[in-house]
């Protein structure tokens, strides 16, 4: 992800200068004004983050959030996340909302949150929302990009957005394969720590796979996902391309009869990027998300 020029580079949990520049209290902050639900879109690296929930002493996307809003705010503030991504997983639409007494403008909130949280995190819009909206329960789909450098060596400039493959991968084959996980399934197969009485089905919009160069790209969008469901069936969708399993594994899977123990790792979270998040009109997150431009790391290709 790209960082600007003149902020200097500072780890995770530090600020950008150890001098507020804005606070409660400043012109436009007041403790005593209305209650107002304000949404996010954010834009991160999370290579040095243990993912985007909140972890006790961890660094976390949701924690450094929080910090930045309570310092420009002067009030203690709890975030809701569209997606909780993992550890070491990136975003370039994440949707996050939170309420604040604050009078600050809204358009105020990016600029002011971005002096305050490390570089490789950024606020690139706010938007005033309902207070009914909920990041995660009003979302109807999520996109996420997975970022394969295939090719005989590796890249020094991508080690933490994209996994790296030697040997060249069939993608035709790869792309065959994930059609079987568009449309509604039971997902069970490919979760991690779900209860039993929690659903696993989901349902697929899309599951594609292409070239661009030296990269494989496999994006997918659905109306939600379960605890590393994408990288599970990226990490089949990898052995498939190398010529390990055939590609009926996938719909195998879906259909229970794969074993449960069949040794397939999961696809490493460095190469994982939350593309945008999806809500249904008028929502103006969704609009922001879906018109950001693509950083470095996340690519362009279909569907966006």
């Amino acid at each position: 992800m790209q960082s600007q020029d003149n902020r200097q580079t500072t780890p995770a949990g530090a600020t950008n200068s150890p001098e507020p520049l804005y606070c409660n209290g400043a012109p436009g902050g007041s403790a005593s004004a209305p209650t107002r639900r304000l949404a996010l879109v954010v834009e991160y690296d999370g290579s040095k983050y243990m993912g985007f929930q909140l972890q006790a002493e961890q660094p976390t996307i949701q924690g450094e959030i929080e910090r930045g809003l309570a310092r420009f705010t002067g009030e203690p503030v709890r975030i809701r996340g569209a997606s909780r991504t993992d550890s070491g997983a990136h975003a370039l639409g994440q949707v996050v909302d939170f309420p604040t007494r604050s009078a600050h403008p809204v358009d105020r909130f990016p600029r002011a949150l971005n002096h305050y949280l490390p570089n490789d995190i950024e606020v690139q819009s706010a938007w005033e929302v309902s207070p009914e909206f909920h990041s995660r329960r009003d979302a109807v789909s999520r996109t996420y990009r997975y970022h394969i450098l295939n090719r005989p060596w590796p890249s020094p400039l991508r080690r933490h957005t994209h996994y790296w493959v030697r040997n060249e991968l069939q993608v035709p084959e790869m792309a065959a394969a994930a059609q079987g996980l568009v449309g509604d399934h039971d997902f069970r197969w490919f979760a991690v720590g779900l209860p039993p009485e929690k659903s696993s089905v989901r349902r697929v919009h899309r599951w594609e796979v292409w070239r661009e160069d030296d990269t494989v790209i496999i994006e997918c969008e659905a109306n939600g996902f379960l605890r590393h469901q994408i990288r599970r069936a990226n990490g089949l969708l990898l052995e498939v391309g190398k010529g390990r399993l055939p590609n009926s594994t996938v719909k195998n899977a879906l259909e229970g009869t794969l074993p449960l123990r069949l040794a397939c790792p999961q696809a490493p979270a460095h190469g994982l990027c939350l593309m945008k998040v999806t809500y249904r009109a008028p929502s103006r997150p969704a609009a922001a998300a879906g018109q950001s431009s693509s950083p470095v790391g996340c690519g362009t290709g279909p569907g966006l």
